[in-house]
């Protein structure tokens, strides 16, 4: 495939489809879509680059016309082809390898949080750029459940997905509304294409990433009527440096309990007479975040890479290979949060893809719900999302997908922090 930069992208539709078993019929015609954007999107032109990198308009060449007709920013890769620039940055992996991408097309970073814009004009909900992670697989099998799995059936699922995923600032210790992009669809029949601001789990608390029964409040979600959501965002605390990344002589950092990140998602998308008409619950995790939560500091963000050069009153200090790596075994002082050569910057995650479930046989296949996934009906209304569900009741529960991506690294020698 060749590059996605510049003009050709201004044609791309970000539309969702449902491909039924039978047939094969298309929920939308591509062809009807919008040709040129009316404007940007507030989430468009909102990176500034850094010494030495890519310009803000070769950034700003990657772009989409979203289902609104404004322009919107996309997947690109770390470096661009074109010139050699860097970026400073990833966005996961490239859509363009999935089964989906020629239906759904490019993902427009951001257009759910400007649907809430027009939903509801008093609680805006915008995003940073490098948060945006895509990942994908083809093919995926799923594990079954009940009679399912005794009788030996094989499901497979094609699945395309993006969230937004922010580890290396403040945000997301408060803030629970974060983007969602989810395409499946499985030869089952399953067939989903929904986009939304996923609540994870509570505003203004996060739940610690080496103790998953306490919960943290930290302060005033953005914006503040942020509604409550299913699942939580597990995240790490100066508690958990200090018991798990700080050890005595000898012993070895526990990066996992230490720093890894969770974020467990229970969404649906549900009438506006309250019937679930679909439901997912994706697990979003990252290994080696750039970020923890530290209520002494002022901006209440503590770095990983910065404890690599601590030593306790005790003693106990950093025991891992993050830390040798990335400051030569302690030899390079000073290195900082943002630094290419800091292995704390989030580019290892992996989708844990859990159930999909739909109990939609009546249709239709297209509906429209708010930016939250709720109030869905059948005709479009101001700030409503356009989601497809196949019209089915799936009576098969995909109840543990296997994770994706655990085994890819979307780094690179530019790439670092904020990432």
């Amino acid at each position: 495939m060749g590059s996605i930069r510049g003009n050709r992208m201004l044609g791309a539709v970000i539309l969702p489809l449902t491909i039924m078993l039978a047939g094969c019929s298309s929920a939308f015609d591509k062809s009807t879509g919008p040709e040129t954007a009316t404007g940007p999107a507030t989430a468009f032109g909102k990176w500034t680059p850094g010494p030495g990198e890519c310009s803000a308009a070769i950034h700003d060449a990657y772009s989409v016309v979203g289902p609104d007709r404004q322009l919107y920013p996309t997947w690109h890769p770390p470096v661009d082809p074109a010139t050699g620039c860097s970026f400073g940055h990833e966005h996961g992996r490239d859509p363009r390898g999935s089964d989906l991408y020629q239906e759904v097309g490019d993902i427009a970073f951001g257009y759910a949080n400007e649907a809430l814009d027009i939903y509801d004009p008093a609680t805006p909900r915008h995003e940073d750029h490098v948060g945006h992670k895509v990942e994908w697989e083809n093919d995926v099998e799923m594990r079954l459940n009940g009679d399912a799995a005794s009788a030996g059936l094989r499901i497979t699922c094609d699945v395309l997905t993006k969230l937004h995923q922010g580890t290396h600032s403040k945000d997301a210790f408060t803030n629970n509304l974060h983007e969602l992009v989810y395409h499946i669809r499985c030869i089952d029949g399953t067939d989903m294409h929904l986009t939304m601001m996923a609540a994870i789990g509570t505003p203004g608390e996060f739940v610690r990433s080496c103790d998953h029964d306490a919960h943290v409040q930290v302060g005033t979600a953005t914006p503040a009527g942020s509604p409550s959501g299913g699942g939580k965002r597990i995240l790490p605390d100066r508690g958990c440096i200090e018991e798990f990344f700080l050890v005595p002589a000898g012993q070895s950092s526990n990066i996992g309990t230490a720093l890894r990140e969770s974020w467990q998602i229970s969404q649906s998308i549900r009438t506006e007479g309250g019937q679930t008409i679909a439901s997912i619950n994706p697990y979003y995790q990252v290994l080696h975040p750039s970020r923890f939560y530290d209520p002494v500091l002022p901006n209440g963000v503590g770095r990983p890479l910065d404890a690599c050069y601590e030593v306790e009153p005790n003693g106990d200090y950093a025991q891992t290979s993050l830390c040798d790596n990335s400051t030569a075994d302690g030899t390079l002082l000073g290195v900082t949060f943002d630094d290419p050569r800091s292995e704390f910057d989030g580019v290892q995650r992996f989708v844990d893809i859990n159930s999909n479930r739909i109990t939609n046989a009546d249709g239709p296949d297209v509906w429209y719900s708010d930016p939250f996934g709720k109030n869905a009906r059948t005709e479009p209304f101001p700030g409503s999302i356009r989601q497809v569900i196949a019209t089915i009741d799936n009576d098969i529960v995909l109840e543990s997908g296997p994770a994706i991506g655990r085994n890819r690294n979307y780094g690179g020698p530019t790439v670092h922090a904020p990432n």
